[in-house]
Parts: C-alpha cells; structure tokens; sequence
C-alpha cells in the first residue's frame, strides 16, 4: 500500500525534474551534433560546410572513407557504415559519397562495402535502407550469416526523393529527379525523371517532355513551372490586399 500522499510527493517531483530532463536533451542534442567544427568531424574523409550529423548517431564507422557534401542534414539515429565492422585496415578511399543540400531522414541505414553514391539535392525519408551488398544462400551448409555477398555498387542521381521504408537494394542504379514511392524494395535501373513504387518496385509514372507524367495507364500528370506558380501567388496575394487593405507590418516594419 502507498504512502499517504505518495503521489502528490512523486507528481511534485516529476514537475521539478522535467524542465531540467528536457533542457539536457536540448543541450545534447546541441553539444552532440557533428559538424566541420567539431572534433568528430575530422574522422571523415570530408564533411562540408554547413552540414550536421545530428545527436544521437546511429552506428558510424568507416569515416574515412565516407564523404558528404555541403549544406547536408544527416537526421538523428542515422547509421552509416563502409565495411563490415569498425577497425577495418583497407577501406575504398571513398566507399559512401552524399553530395550537396541533402537530407536523410531518422532512422537510415546507408552501409557500404565497396560503393554507394548518393547526388546532390537528393532527399531521404525516414527509415530508409541502402545497401551495396547482402548475403550469400549458395552453400546450403554454411549459415546464411556467414555467406558473404557480391559487392554491387549503388547510385542516386541528383533530384531524387527516397520515400519512407524504402529499401535500395545492391546493384541499383538511380537515375535523375526519380520518385521511390514509400516501402518500395529497388532493385536495378531506374531511368531519370520516372516514378517507381510497389515491392519490387516498378515504374508507374514516367516524364515525357511536352506532355507531362505519363502512368502506365494512360493518366496525365501536367507539367508545373514552380516558379510561374510562385508568381501566381504573389499575383494573388497583392489582388487579396486590393480587398483586405495592405497587409499588416511584422516586427516593426
């Protein structure tokens, strides 16, 4: 039987102590981070301007042979691996390249063996999986753990989005502004400017210049000029005023 008053003692206490749990995360979550300016940062065979590991990391070993562009986010939980444990004496001088302003979301696993490149500008959702080799199944006597698979290198072209729960399997190769739709499983050639989905992932969409996206049924998806939609708005927003009066100042303006 609890003490009288037992829970109002331990709900003080939690009040008291929550403020504080929170702001040490928020402070290691700042202190933890990997950045250029950071001590960490010198494992890597490049970590570019601007770009941040976030606190806590996922597993990460083979630094040196990993090289990541500017401007790039690396979400926290994120693993990523060149060889098959840390302390390897002979890795690929660069066995997983991220370029430039891009994003991989919480969770990722990128592990490289001998090659995964990933372009700039290219966005990964959360708790996608790439990998440029698996296991071997050929020996029926050998457990399956224990059978190394070929190395087939990946790539991803610059544009791409990598939906959520996708999976990127050895040997595949991305093309250009390519959509994996969330929980795909890919595996080879995927041409630029196309739309894949489904396990295994087939295309459904694909881009014809003057037309638009095309699926495989025959559906049209137009083709939008962003910028011309960004004007559009300004255009709308200036007729909105016309009606509402000029928009209020913010902060003082």
């Amino acid at each position: 039987m609890k003490a009288p008053g037992y829970d109002s003692v331990v709900s003080k206490v939690r009040r008291l102590l929550h403020p504080i749990v929170q702001k040490i995360q928020q402070v290691s979550a700042w202190a933890g981070a990997i950045s250029p300016d950071t001590s960490s940062a010198q494992r890597f065979g490049h970590l570019g301007w601007g770009t941040l590991i976030a606190f806590p990391q996922g597993s990460i070993f083979g630094e040196q042979s990993i090289h990541i562009g500017d401007n790039t986010l690396i979400s926290r939980d994120v693993t990523m691996s060149v060889g098959y444990m840390p302390g390897v004496p002979t890795l690929p001088d660069s066995g997983l390249t991220i370029g430039a302003r891009c994003v991989v979301g919480a969770r990722s696993t990128i592990t490289a063996h001998g090659r995964i490149d990933i372009a700039d500008d290219v966005w990964l959702g959360k708790d996608v999986f790439i990998s440029d080799a698996s296991h071997g199944y050929q020996d029926p006597n050998v457990p399956i753990g224990r059978q190394m698979g070929q190395h087939q290198p990946v790539s991803i072209g610059a544009g791409s989005w990598i939906g959520h729960g996708s999976v990127i399997l050895p040997g595949t190769q991305i093309g250009k502004q390519v959509v994996v739709a969330a929980g795909a499983v890919v595996r080879g050639d995927i041409p630029d400017h196309s739309v894949v989905a489904g396990v295994p992932a087939r295309i459904v969409r694909r881009f014809e210049p003057g037309i638009g996206w095309v699926s495989s049924s025959g559906d049209v998806r137009p083709i939008i000029d962003f910028e011309e939609a960004a004007q559009g708005l300004a255009g709308l927003d200036s007729a909105v005023e016309g009606f509402t009066g000029p928009r209020p100042a913010v902060g003082g303006e």
